[in-house]
């Protein structure tokens, strides 16, 4: 990755000052600025050790190029998204989402907070490599007047705020009490307030960032401490945000956590009963449910599936002009309301479902969604490209796919964010979606690595 910055599911990412080196980001951030070119760009970053480091080797680009930089500071994805649409200026995020304090990534929006699509990060990619090589000339570099200005925006996270608490409508939420848990991440600042706006009471947890603590045992990749605050404090509900914020896992007031697909079958289930789910369509990845399918097909609306991606699920929203989709991670996009994931957007809108029908969250949600067990493997790979031409790999999935039939799936795909190869499996039964995945698990490291070593 040093060579190269290659876009992954959610944009470059990698080991900060390792394989996202200042050099490397740098020469990112010039050719952004020549791909996207805009008089400014928006810049926003979460709570990483790394991130002031590699914001400042970005904005360095950009400015190099001539474009001003507007430093948003400590924001959460979907806030510089935000800002981005409302400002009609490409935004840039300083983030690694749900991955440890080390990691750390670029993540990119267009004019219009919208996701670039897989053309334009190539063509990032290619300007990139001519910026890397002292061997091709470039343009030459503005001087004197003609450098961006780098320039500060202190009130950017009170107007993203206003937008996600103006996003229900006037209601409140009165007497509503609810945990957040930030994870020490990029909403550690904002979160209480959006929900506190709308009068509800809110404990906040995971709000005291030191640049490491980010995600660590928090936030929506562990809901323990989130569950136990729930019903410590008697409360409604809790909502989990990851790093950058932009997903969100709930717990219910019994301290039970919720999966995005449970969430999202909540989400179509009451936009189709008040007439607002457009097309009467839902949009999910491969990597949903089987049992979100069957919940769905029963209630009669119809689900229209994307690859692993908030950008696919956009994309699919837009195609069709529908308002309502999203992953089993917890991304889950209200295209009404947003042009990404939303975590905070996400748990109020939750908050609001709950109030208004008067009902606890875990009613809400009882038999709902009938889950087809599910397990996912993680297989650690040097090269997740050599996925695509494994032969004995793929013939495997065919023959473990044929003989679960229509009552079960296997999918494979290289990560976009790490190098594994994610291997899952659901199917009814005790024990087979675990041997199944477990199969394919060692198949995968075996020929992977095999073909690794040959070359």
């Amino acid at each position: 990755m040093a060579a190269r910055a290659r876009f992954g599911t959610d944009g470059v990412r990698g080991v900060a000052n390792a394989d996202l080196t200042p050099e490397l980001v740098l020469g990112l951030g010039r050719a952004i600025a020549r791909h996207l070119p805009a008089t400014a760009f928006l810049v926003g970053r979460d709570t990483r050790r790394s991130g002031p480091m590699l914001q400042a080797a970005l904005a360095a680009g950009l400015a190099g190029e001539g474009a001003d930089v507007v430093d948003l500071g400590i924001l959460p994805t979907p806030a510089v998204a935000w800002c981005a649409a409302d400002r009609d200026l490409p935004g840039v995020v300083i983030s690694a989402s749900h991955n440890p304090f080390t990691d750390n990534g670029i993540k990119v929006f267009a004019r219009g907070g919208l996701k670039l699509s897989k053309d334009q990060e190539t063509a990032i990619e290619d300007e990139l490599a001519r910026v890397l090589d002292p061997e091709r000339s470039g343009p030459r570099s503005p001087e004197g007047h003609g450098v961006g200005w780098v320039t500060f925006d202190p009130a950017a996270g009170d107007r993203y705020v206003d937008h996600v608490a103006a996003a229900i409508g006037g209601r409140r939420l009165d007497g509503m009490r609810l945990v957040v848990d930030c994870a020490h991440g990029a909403a550690s600042k904002v979160a209480a307030e959006v929900y506190r706006r709308v009068g509800a009471e809110v404990v906040v947890i995971g709000d005291e960032p030191d640049g490491t603590n980010i995600n660590a045992g928090c936030g929506s990749n562990d809901t323990a401490t989130l569950a136990a605050a729930v019903i410590e404090h008697r409360a409604d509900l809790g909502l989990a945000l990851d790093g950058d914020a932009d997903r969100l896992c709930a717990v219910d007031a019994q301290g039970t956590a919720l999966s995005g697909d449970e969430l999202l079958a909540l989400f179509a289930v009451d936009l189709a009963s008040r007439g607002q789910l457009a097309g009467n369509t839902v949009v999910i990845t491969l990597m949903t449910n089987l049992g979100f399918r069957f919940a769905m097909e029963e209630r009669g609306i119809h689900v229209k599936e994307t690859p692993v991606g908030d950008r696919h699920v956009l994309a699919a929203l837009d195609a069709d002009g529908l308002a309502l989709g999203g992953e089993q991670s917890g991304h889950i996009i209200f295209r009404r309301l947003a042009t990404t994931g939303d975590g905070l957007l996400t748990g109020l809108v939750l908050a609001d479902l709950v109030d208004r029908r008067k009902q606890p969250l875990a009613d809400l949600v009882d038999g709902l969604v009938v889950r087809v067990p599910q397990v996912l493997v993680n297989v650690p790979v040097v090269d997740t490209e050599l996925l695509a031409e494994a032969g004995a790999v793929w013939s495997a999935v065919a023959e473990e796919q044929a003989l679960l039939g229509d009552s079960g799936r296997v999918v494979l795909r290289s990560s976009g964010t790490e190098s594994l190869v994610r291997v899952m499996v659901e199917a009814a039964g005790p024990g087979v979606a675990e041997a199944v995945a477990q199969r394919l698990g060692a198949l995968v490291g075996y020929e992977l690595q095999a073909a690794a070593a040959a070359g």
